[in-house]
């Protein structure tokens, strides 16, 4: 990251350049190479994590002072153009444009953030590249100013472009009411509307447009509801050789191809059987409970966004899949009510797969506290962040103090997934047992 951010700076170099250079930092390096720089960045965070438990006085030790064995880096079976979620923001571009639709370049911090277009970047397809120009198009055309800064006023944010290898495209528009009435906003909507469906924008064949009025950075369906302005209320994947349903918030892997490599493999790393009970935890949408389901007995989901639990109670409806069952909430909330009861014989393996918060420290006691789960299987996009905290929890001496009564863990082998080509970032699943 610290590279990327020098060679952003570096005179001479072009937008474009410093664009590609801080979104993909490892866009110049061939595919083997980049592999193997992943490589070296998750054999360093396991060589903390051995550390780490070395000053909790639980021999880690293994070779090359790893806390378990590593597995080289998994490459993903697509690595141009592969993510199936794309983010784009409206500020000001390098030629001074209000309403450039592209991807930051500079930091908040030092006030030099410039929006440039991301037609060159290569892990965006260009069907969401496509949709980015033509939303650029219509708010250049709108008399509404963009919205930069929000106590300055200004209507026009982010855009957000969801595909599918079904061939379904879904864009959501943000936008700052301020101070506009119902009357405004509808003609704002229909606008929109009329741009995407009749107008220059219907070249996007979109699948789904959706509207969110927002006075936060980011915010959730409940907080304010997603506009259904045109189109299907879903879009859907395939994956494994089921049908997903994918709703504007619900969290879905970025990289659909890489994500069928990765739950292939957690599946044999769970070791299931027919009568092994699967916990998945931050389930989404229910797309690795769903995929293992016939292999075990049964399956139970927990998710905190309740349309990505009616998306996973539908797939499994559709698909025919009858053992699974999900609740809605968070898992710190959840979890602990769920394994305090639980009197079932059957074996348990848990799955997680937090986001880069990681798991609530309440949700490690439960999973420590419950002797039914002898197998662990940690998804993390970000092992050297809030997860590493979750890694020591898990493997820690029992602590009263904690609360933590139960058996530790050990990890017992990691195995990177490189789920972001040309990015510094891959997905570690490290297993662990006891």
């Amino acid at each position: 990251k610290k590279k990327a951010r020098e060679s952003c700076s570096l005179p001479g170099s072009s937008w474009e350049e410093r664009l590609a250079n801080a979104v993909t930092p490892l866009w110049r390096l061939p595919y083997q190479e980049q592999l193997q720089v992943k490589y070296e960045s998750q054999r360093k965070i396991l060589q903390t994590l051995a550390s780490r438990l070395e000053e909790l006085g639980i021999d880690a030790q293994k070779p090359g002072g790893l806390c378990c064995p590593l597995q080289p880096v998994v490459p993903s079976p697509i690595i141009n153009g592969y993510r199936n979620k794309s983010t784009f923001s409206v500020n000001r571009g390098p030629d001074g444009n209000p309403k450039t639709v592209g991807l930051y370049v500079g930091t908040g911090r030092e006030r030099n953030i410039v929006c440039v277009k991301a037609d060159h970047v290569e892990n965006i397809p260009s069907k969401h590249k496509q949709v980015a120009q033509c939303y650029e198009e219509f708010i250049c055309r709108s008399p509404l100013d963009s919205c930069i800064l929000f106590h300055e006023g200004g209507h026009w944010r982010e855009l957000v472009v969801r595909t599918t290898s079904c061939g379904h495209t879904m864009a959501i528009i943000t936008f700052h009411p301020q101070e506009l009435g119902q009357e405004a906003l509808a003609t704002q909507k229909a606008l929109l509307k009329e741009f995407f469906t009749c107008g220059p924008g219907a070249v996007c064949a979109l699948t789904s447009l959706y509207f969110q009025e927002s006075t936060m950075t980011r915010c959730s369906h409940e907080q304010s509801p997603y506009q259904l302005l045109h189109g299907a209320p879903h879009i859907f994947e395939k994956l494994l050789g089921l049908k997903f349903r994918i709703s504007p918030d619900a969290f879905f892997q970025v990289n659909t191809a890489g994500a069928e490599v990765l739950y292939q493999a957690v599946g044999e790393l769970c070791q299931a059987t027919g009568d092994t009970v699967l916990l998945d935890i931050c389930c989404g949408t229910g797309t690795i409970g769903l995929s293992l389901a016939q292999r075990v007995s049964k399956v139970i989901g927990v998710e905190v966004v309740e349309k990505a639990i009616e998306d996973a109670e539908w797939n499994a409806a559709f698909n025919g899949i009858s053992n699974c069952e999900f609740h809605t909430g968070k898992a710190e909330a959840v979890l602990p009510q769920l394994l305090a009861s639980w009197e079932d014989a059957r074996p348990l393996v848990a799955v997680v797969n937090p986001s880069r918060a990681g798991l609530h420290y309440r949700v490690v006691r439960a999973i420590r506290n419950c002797p039914s789960i002898r197998r662990l299987l940690y998804i993390s996009c970000k092992p050297e962040g809030e997860a590493m905290r979750n890694f020591l929890e898990l493997c820690c001496p029992p602590d009263p103090r904690k609360k933590l009564a139960g058996e530790p863990f050990a990890p017992v082998l990691a195995i990177p997934f490189d789920m972001f080509p040309h990015t510094v970032h891959c997905e570690l699943v490290l297993l662990f047992t006891r």
